[in-house]
C-alpha cells in the first residue's frame, strides 16, 4: 500500500470517528456537508481523494478543522485566536502575558 494510499484511510477513519462521535448517520453526514452520501462512504473507505473545497465542507460539518482530518492534530479554535494575538505583540509584550499566565496557573492550581 502506498504513502497516500494509507494517507487517505487515515482521513477516512478519522472522517468516520468524528462523524460517529457527534451521532451522525453518512447521510447526514452529507447532508450537512452539502455532499453525496456516494462520497461520504469513499472518503471514509480512503477510496477517494478530495477536493480541498469537499475537505472543508467535511470538516465543517463535522465541526473540526481540516487540519484535523489531515494530521489528527486536534487545533483549538480559541488556541488559533490567542496565537494570532500574541503574533501581533512585542518580544517583551509577549514575555509579560506569558508571566500572566504562569501567575494564573500557579493561583488556579492552589485551589
Amino acid at each position: 500500500m502506498s504513502d497516500s494510499e494509507l494517507c487517505l484511510q487515515e482521513i477516512g477513519k478519522r472522517i468516520m470517528d468524528r462523524r460517529k462521535k457527534l451521532g451522525l448517520t453518512q447521510e447526514a453526514l452529507a447532508e450537512k456537508g452539502d455532499v453525496t452520501t456516494q462520497f461520504v462512504s469513499y472518503a471514509e473507505s480512503g477510496k477517494r481523494a478530495m477536493r480541498p473545497e469537499n475537505l472543508l465542507k467535511i470538516s465543517s460539518a463535522l465541526e473540526v478543522s481540516a487540519d484535523y482530518l489531515l494530521t489528527g492534530e486536534i487545533i483549538d479554535k480559541d488556541l488559533l485566536i490567542l496565537s494570532d494575538k500574541l503574533r501581533k505583540l512585542t518580544p517583551s509584550q509577549v514575555r509579560t502575558v506569558e508571566a500572566i499566565i504562569d501567575e494564573c496557573n500557579n493561583l488556579f492550581n492552589q485551589k
